[in-house]
């Protein structure tokens, strides 16, 4: 007599066999039914289900939060993409009170994030390319600058900017860098190295006092470039002023003006912003130039703190410019990972 699912096992016993996937199913969807089938189940978790509303509506209203307290709106729009930490948290918390009703409320903050930020765990990069740009704040205190200039060179950057260059360090900074880069200029606080000629370098006025901010034509065999290369001012979260950002703002809306008054119709712009692409008051600049990282790379491209990325501050951003691929560099002695962009012109 053959046993169905059993075996012999010699000893008066039965040795179970595993069943099938089917019948696994059905004993699932058995549990389910019974625990959904018990009002408690719809009961509990109301709270969390609140929860999962009120992320919903972080993500999909953002825009909306004002600025007026605090800068809310910008802080909020800094850190957007970690608010989806909180879906895996919430389920946890949904599936210990065996609450369907937060279980299927959570459904709604899942679908908004991977709506908003799902696109950037594809691959979007292409091959080919005309350019390859970089950029990096190198930390007015780096103790390396010779060897943080060599690592962003080693990328095979044919044009490389770099920002809060102190003025001890320029030299240091212009002899590591001139056997690969014959062409260079140094306004302030930024600085322009490349392979091709630079005409036209000056500083641009971003509202600061003193130089953060450069233009210059970058002459490549495709054809002239502007290249804005940019260092806006620091934002700061303080307890009796909330997200302090307003001198922030004022240099993006005074570099987007810039921008829109430049006559060549190639623009790349490289630098620390300060800022995230999802800031509202970066608008100036971003409603007018496209994310490298964004249309073309791969991941987040988080750059900001080096020892543990939390956003993308540091930016490659282009008009009428084709990104191909865009990527961060190894961690250097800064503060900030190098970011870089392969173009097509």
């Amino acid at each position: 007599m053959v046993q169905a699912y059993g075996a012999d096992t010699g000893n008066g016993g039965a040795e179970q066999s595993p069943q099938p996937p089917e019948s696994r199913l059905r004993g699932l969807w058995g549990r389910w039914g019974r625990w959904t089938r018990d009002r408690g189940t719809w009961r509990r978790g109301i709270v969390l289900a609140v929860c999962s509303l009120v992320l919903t509506l972080l993500m999909a209203v953002h825009a909306r939060i004002p600025n007026r307290v605090g800068n809310l709106g910008s802080l909020l729009e800094t850190f957007l993409p970690w608010i989806g930490l909180f879906i895996p948290l919430l389920l946890v918390l949904a599936l210990v009170r065996r609450s369907a009703t937060a279980l299927i409320a959570l459904l709604l903050p899942s679908v908004v994030w991977l709506s908003m930020f799902g696109g950037l765990f594809t691959d979007k990069s292409g091959a080919g390319g005309d350019l390859v740009v970089a950029s990096h704040n190198v930390n007015a205190k780096n103790p390396d600058p010779a060897g943080t200039a060599q690592q962003v060179a080693g990328s095979g950057a044919d044009v490389v900017a770099l920002q809060e260059l102190p003025g001890r360090q320029v030299a240091t900074y212009e002899k590591s860098l001139a056997g690969r880069y014959p062409y260079h200029s140094v306004q302030g606080t930024v600085g322009l190295w490349s392979k091709y000629p630079i005409s036209g370098a000056r500083p641009v006025d971003i509202k600061m006092g003193w130089t953060r901010a450069l233009r210059a034509t970058v002459k490549a065999p495709q054809g002239e470039i502007a290249v804005y290369v940019a260092h806006l001012p620091s934002v700061r979260v303080k307890l009796h002023a909330g997200f302090t950002a307003n001198q922030r703002d004022d240099s993006a809306d005074a570099l987007g003006a810039a921008i829109d008054d430049e006559p060549v119709k190639r623009v790349v712009l490289l630098g620390d912003l300060n800022g995230t692409m999802n800031d509202r008051s970066l608008q100036a600049v971003t409603s007018q130039m496209r994310s490298t990282q964004g249309a073309a790379g791969d991941g987040f491209g988080f750059s900001w703190p080096a020892s543990f990325p939390l956003a993308r501050i540091d930016q490659v951003m282009v008009r009428d410019v084709e990104p191909l691929s865009s990527w961060t560099l190894a961690a250097t002695d800064s503060d900030h990972l190098p970011v870089a962009a392969r173009l097509r012109l």
